[in-house]
């Protein structure tokens, strides 16, 4: 290190090193984007000086106007991008430009495969920015001085662990991005090629963005002069905010390349909506779906909101207070005239303004969502990804619960398929003559649901069922109390009632075969104790000698075991046994005497916990009594 300038090497973070790896040896199916994100870059240092000079103008030092500029040379082989925005002091570069400051790091570099092509697809994902200029150059410098420091900064590397950085003299604010191209990407150092890009990727920047304009000196009779040129700068980019735009005069390119500059994906959005209020409140709202999930989607406290501005002015990259937390994956730009250019996190916290604008948003959200539901193939990609942070929409949002349970889906005993593709619109429509309610089932996984005894009787009726088999089920059902006029029910919870579909001959039959069948609940009941709450004869089976249920009300087996693994200390919850009158086993059961009555009685009651997903307070003695009974 030398005093003079204050010049030091300096390694990599150990994420960084494992990207800039993958992207110095991998190649993208599209190069060109290391110019759509590097501008963006720079138009969102422009916004934050904005931002940063309504309380100190002095920081423009009299050049107000913030811009990009584009330079080549084809000879060096080199591209240069320079913008007039808030540039950044040495302690910011070492932490932007030799750190990945992003929550969800560890989880995607997890997902690396080392195949180039699904590599590239994540890289995309995760919108690397900065560091995509490695997939064009071999070598970049950045020189930078931040508006409010007489100290510029140089930052050098080539992209191989490690990077420079020293002290510079830097007369202007702002930065410069200077690549020295590959010897297989000098294709870049051309203007025609430069302007396209500009145009198709970043045409929608509210900064102008320039590029030279070079005119040869030309005599009276139009002749160019030799050595006389002069320069000029052209804005290439449209240089309007979008979203200020008429809808109509924006085309689904536009829409989608904005999308891919605020969230910093590389995938096209699955659907959007822009909208213009006017009234009592005046904002527009630019709302998107994505298609692909961020890292930090189920990190509840992570990055999350909408572009923040006030009068074209940005003001903040994630103002979450617009959106509830259940529609965290929504995107967009928001753009008010009625909040002050000061707001803070704070201020949007406590206002009414707020309040009501993120009433209007949230049901634009859920509008977009039911007209994207029509397009089912659409609709199926949206669920499979951001299917599981909806379900928390019922418990968060009580005023739109009935919109939510209306865009939830489900597997179902209909189809018997794993997809999530059935709605409770679906169920309704299908329920049959004399059905008041929409049954359901949880459990850890499909074909716990799919293969549980509690569906025996409904499947031998016709009676169509919901298998629920994602961990936020049995929570999202504790909220979801109807839909359309039809309660839900638990076909493992409670007494089971489907009297008003049975006929008189078969509630006959079922009240003879109890009562036939007292003495055998006695004798089980004494055998169990206190195992269990209760014993009785069920109507639910067909197939199965036995299954447990819990009472009604009682949190249910699958949350059970989620508040313990959590380390929440529950009461200790009996079972309901519920034996099957018709069945060769129970029969056995009431022929039996003495230790081995006791034996098949526990036995019968441990398959039932199995059978529904529990775990057996006693494995070895069930398989000491099932060994016993195998050798009798």
């Amino acid at each position: 290190m030398t005093t003079a300038t204050q010049e030091e090497t300096l390694g990599f973070q150990t994420e960084v090193k494992q990207l800039l790896h993958l992207m110095i040896h991998s190649l993208y199916s599209n190069r060109e984007i290391f110019l759509r994100e590097l501008i963006s870059n720079s138009a969102d240092a422009c916004d934050k000086l904005r931002y940063e000079a309504l309380d100190n103008d002095g920081l423009y030092a009299g050049d107000a106007e913030l811009r990009i500029e584009i330079e080549h040379d084809a000879e060096a082989g080199t591209v240069t991008v320079r913008d007039t925005g808030i540039g950044m002091n040495r302690d910011e570069v070492i932490q932007n430009l030799g750190t990945i400051a992003k929550s969800g790091t560890a989880d995607f570099l997890k997902q690396l495969s080392g195949e180039k092509q699904k590599d590239a697809k994540l890289i995309g994902q995760f919108g690397v920015g900065f560091y995509s200029g490695f997939i064009v150059a071999d070598e970049m410098v950045v020189r930078t001085r931040r508006a409010d420091s007489e100290q510029g900064v140089e930052w050098r590397s080539k992209g191989e662990g490690e990077f420079t950085i020293a002290d510079i003299d830097r007369p202007a604010r702002g930065t410069e991005i200077v690549l020295h191209l590959k010897e297989d990407a000098k294709e870049f150092a051309d203007e025609f090629r430069l302007k396209n890009l500009v145009r198709k990727y970043s045409d929608h920047i509210d900064v102008p963005v320039r590029m030279p304009k070079v005119e040869k000196a030309r005599d009276e009779e139009g002749n160019e002069i030799d050595g006389s040129e002069t320069v000029s700068w052209e804005t290439v980019n449209e240089a309007t905010a979008l979203w200020v735009r008429p809808k109509a005069e924006i085309d689904d390119d536009e829409y989608k390349a904005f999308y891919k500059h605020i969230a910093h994906d590389f995938s096209d959005p699955l659907t959007w909506s822009h909208n213009k209020v006017e009234g009592k409140l005046e904002y527009t709202s630019l709302l998107y779906l994505p298609e692909r999930a961020p890292f930090d989607l189920y990190q509840r406290d992570g990055v999350r909101g909408l572009k923040l501005y006030v009068q074209r002015v940005f003001i903040m990259d994630d103002a979450e207070a617009f959106l509830p937390l259940y529609l965290r994956f929504v995107k967009g730009v928001l753009d008010s005239r009625d909040l002050p250019l000061n707001v803070s996190r704070e201020l949007l916290q406590k206002s009414p303004q707020v309040d009501s604008m993120k009433s209007a948003l949230t049901k634009r959200a859920l509008d977009m969502l039911k007209k994207l539901a029509k397009d089912k193939e659409a609709y199926q990609t949206f669920w499979n990804t951001f299917g599981d942070v909806l379900k928390e929409g019922p418990a968060e949002d009580y005023a739109n619960r009935d919109k939510i349970a209306g865009l939830l889906r489900f597997s179902t005993t209909h189809t018997d398929s794993t997809t999530q593709d059935q709605s409770l619109a679906d169920y309704v429509e299908r329920m049959k003559a004399g059905q008041q309610k929409i049954y359901y089932i949880v459990a850890d996984s499909f074909n716990a649901a799919s293969h549980s005894p509690h569906l025996e009787i409904f499947r031998k009726k016709g009676i169509e069922v919901l298998l629920l088999h994602d961990r936020i089920d049995e929570w999202l059902m504790s909220h979801l109390t109807e839909f359309d006029g039809k309660s839900f029910a638990d076909v493992a919870k409670g007494d089971l009632e489907l009297d008003d579909m049975a006929d008189e001959a078969e509630k006959q039959a079922q009240e003879e075969s109890a009562k036939a069948k007292e003495d055998l609940v006695k004798r089980v009941q004494q055998a169990l104790g206190e195992h269990v709450q209760e014993v009785r004869v069920t109507h639910r089976l067909t197939d199965s000698p036995a299954c447990v249920v819990l009472p009604e009300h009682e949190m249910g087996f699958q949350m059970r075991r989620m508040m313990e693994a959590a380390g929440q200390p529950l009461p200790e919850v009996k079972p309901i046994l519920e034996l099957n009158p018709d069945h060769a086993l129970v029969a056995r059961l009431e022929s039996t005497e003495g230790g081995n009555f006791d034996d098949l009685a526990h036995i019968l009651l441990d398959q039932a916990v199995i059978a529904e997903g529990g775990h057996l307070d006693d494995p070895a003695a069930y398989v000491k009594r099932l060994n016993t009974l195998l050798s009798a």
